[in-house]
C-alpha cells in the first residue's frame, strides 16, 4: 500500500464532508501528513540510508572557553599562577601572554555517563547522556570571521555556500510552504561577517538561509503594507506568473531570475505558514515556562529555541540559531577577553536553560532519534590569560589549536567524549578533528557522501570538504 497521499486527492476528499476536513486536519497536525516536499537539486540522494533527517546548529558566536566548560583539566588548578613551559612562543590574537589560570567554574561527572561537564551548564548537565562531546577540535585561523566562515562553509574566505545550504542544495525540503534553511539571529546583532555565514556562495540562490526576524514580524515584507480587496492579490500573482513564464521561454532560465520566481511562489505560501508556525502561544504554558520564555535572561532564546521545534515539525531541514552578536564593547557574544566569568555568566544564562529544553522536548516527541543538533564556536580560549607578563588576568584569548563542541541526536553514540587536548588544554594530542570532519559525518549522518555531494563552479567541482574530510565512524552507532 503506498503511504503518500497526492494532495489534490486530500483536498479532494476533504470536501466531501465536515469529517474528511477534520480529518485533514488533524492528519496535518499529527504530520502523518504533509504539503509536498520539495527535492534536492543534487542527482541520486540519498546515496545511503539516512539516520538524520534535520538539523538544528545552535553557534556560540565569539570563542566557548572549553575549559571552563566541557573540557575538565585538573592540572591547571596545579600550573595556576605559572608560566608555559618551553621555547614556544603562543600565537595568539592579541599577543599578551599572561600567567595560566584554572577553571572559573566546578566540573562534575554527569548522568550514568559520568561526562565531565561544568557548572556554567547547569541545565546541560542534566542530558549529560544525550551529549557527544568532541574535545579535540582544531581550526586555521583565530580571527573571528575567517574562523567563522570555516566553521560553516569549510573555508576562511567567504564565496562559498555554508553547511545549511549544501544541504538544502542536496535534500530540498520536507515541506512547500517553508523554505528548507531557516536562520534565527541573535537580536543583539549579526555574527561575524554577517550575512555571510548563511549564504549559497555558488549554489542556486534559493538555498540561501532565510533569516527570520527575533523583534516584530518574524519575516520583513511578507506581507502587504495596506490591507487589499479580495482577490487582488492571487490576480497580481497570476498575472507575475504569466509574465514570468513569457520570460522563461523568451529568454531561457537564468539562475538569479529563476531564484526571484521561486522565492515570491515560497512568499505567497508563507503568508499561509509562517503566522502559524511562529505563534508560540499555541504552546501550552509548562512548555513556554520549560523553554525560559516566562524569565527576561531567557526568554530570547527561549523563544527561538521553541521556534525551532516548532519549524522542525512543519518541515523545515534546517535551523541555525546564533548565540551573540555584533563584536565591539562591550561584547555581547563568547568573546571573553577581559573577564570569562562576567562574559560566560551571562550569556550561558541566556541559551543554558533553552537549548536542554530544546533536548528533552525534541527527546519526548520522538524527533531526537532522527534529528541532530549541533553546538559549535569558532574556536576556543587560552589556559593562559590575555595580560601582562607575570599577571594572572581575568580574561582568556582566542585558541585555534584545541577546543570543544557537542553534538547530540541521530545515529551518535550518547554521553561520550571523543579526543583530548593536552594537560592544561591548549593543544589537540589525541584524535584531532577539524572542521572538514566534522562536516562529513554531518553529511553522512544525512545519508550523503561528502565525496559526491559536489557543484561544478569555475572550472572546479565544489564540495562542502573540499578535498579533505573523514567521517568520525568512532562517533557514530
Amino acid at each position: 500500500m503506498n503511504p503518500v497521499i497526492p494532495r489534490r486527492d486530500l483536498l479532494n476528499f476533504s470536501t466531501a464532508s465536515l469529517t474528511g476536513t477534520a480529518l485533514a486536519s488533524l492528519l496535518l497536525q499529527d504530520g502523518v501528513a504533509r504539503a509536498d516536499a520539495v527535492p534536492g537539486e543534487a542527482k541520486g540522494l540519498p546515496h545511503h540510508t539516512p539516520i538524520a533527517k534535520r538539523v538544528v546548529h545552535l553557534c556560540l558566536c565569539g570563542g566557548l572557553s572549553h575549559l571552563d566548560s566541557f573540557d575538565y583539566k585538573p592540572e591547571l588548578a596545579k600550573f595556576h599562577g605559572k608560566s608555559l613551559d618551553g621555547p614556544e612562543k603562543p600565537e595568539t590574537f592579541f599577543n599578551q601572554i599572561g600567567l595560566i589560570r584554572k577553571n572559573d567554574w566546578e566540573f562534575r561527572q554527569r548522568g550514568q555517563s559520568g561526562l565531565w561537564i561544568s557548572d556554567l551548564f547547569p541545565h546541560l548537565a542534566e542530558v549529560a547522556d544525550d551529549l557527544t562531546i568532541v574535545r579535540s577540535m582544531v581550526a586555521e585561523s583565530a580571527n573571528h570571521t575567517p574562523a567563522t566562515f570555516e566553521e560553516n562553509s569549510g573555508f576562511r574566505l567567504n564565496g562559498f555556500p555554508v553547511m545549511g545550504s549544501w544541504i538544502s542544495y542536496g535534500l530540498g525540503c520536507e515541506t512547500d510552504d517553508l523554505p528548507s534553511y531557516v536562520v534565527l539571529p541573535d537580536a543583539r546583532g549579526l555574527p561575524a561577517g554577517g550575512t555571510i555565514n548563511w549564504s549559497n556562495g555558488f549554489l542556486p540562490a534559493q538555498h540561501q538561509g532565510v533569516a527570520f526576524q527575533t523583534n516584530g514580524p518574524p519575516i520583513r515584507d511578507l506581507f502587504p503594507s495596506r490591507p487589499l480587496p479580495d482577490g487582488l492579490d492571487k490576480a497580481s500573482r497570476d498575472f507575475l506568473a504569466q509574465l514570468n513564464q513569457r520570460q522563461l521561454e523568451s529568454a531561457g532560465a537564468e539562475d538569479a531570475f529563476r531564484a526571484r520566481m521561486k522565492a515570491y511562489e515560497l512568499a505567497a505560501k508563507m503568508q499561509l505558514a509562517v503566522p502559524d508556525v511562529t505563534d508560540l502561544s499555541k504552546e501550552t504554558e509548562a512548555t513556554r515556562a520549560m523553554y525560559g520564555i516566562d524569565q527576561e535572561d531567557t526568554a530570547d532564546f527561549g523563544s527561538r529555541c521553541l521556534l525551532t521545534r516548532r519549524l522542525l515539525e512543519h518541515g523545515v531541514r534546517f535551523v541555525q540559531l546564533f548565540s551573540g552578536g555584533s563584536f565591539g564593547s562591550p561584547r555581547i557574544n563568547w568573546d571573553g577577553h577581559e573577564d570569562v566569568h562576567e562574559n560566560h555568566t551571562r550569556e550561558a544564562g541566556r541559551m543554558d536553560k533553552p537549548v536542554a529544553a530544546l533536548l528533552k522536548d525534541l527527546k519526548a516527541r520522538g524527533m531526537l532519534q532522527d534529528t541532530l543538533v549541533l553546538c559549535t564556536s569558532e574556536f576556543g580560549r587560552t589556559p593562559f590569560t590575555q595580560s601582562s607578563a607575570f599577571v594572572v588576568g581575568a580574561g582568556r584569548d582566542h585558541n585555534m589549536y584545541g577546543f570543544s563542541i557537542w553534538m547530540a541526536g541521530a545515529g551518535l553514540k550518547p554521553g561520550m567524549a571523543y579526543g583530548s587536548t593536552d594537560e592544561i588544554g591548549w593543544k589537540t594530542v589525541e584524535n584531532p578533528v577539524h572542521w572538514y570532519d566534522y562536516h562529513a559525518t554531518v553529511l553522512h549522518l544525512l545519508g550523503i557522501d561528502h565525496e559526491r555531494l559536489t557543484y561544478y563552479h569555475n572550472g572546479i567541482q565544489r564540495r562542502l570538504t573540499n578535498v579533505h574530510g573523514t567521517v568520525l565512524q568512532d562517533l557514530l552507532t
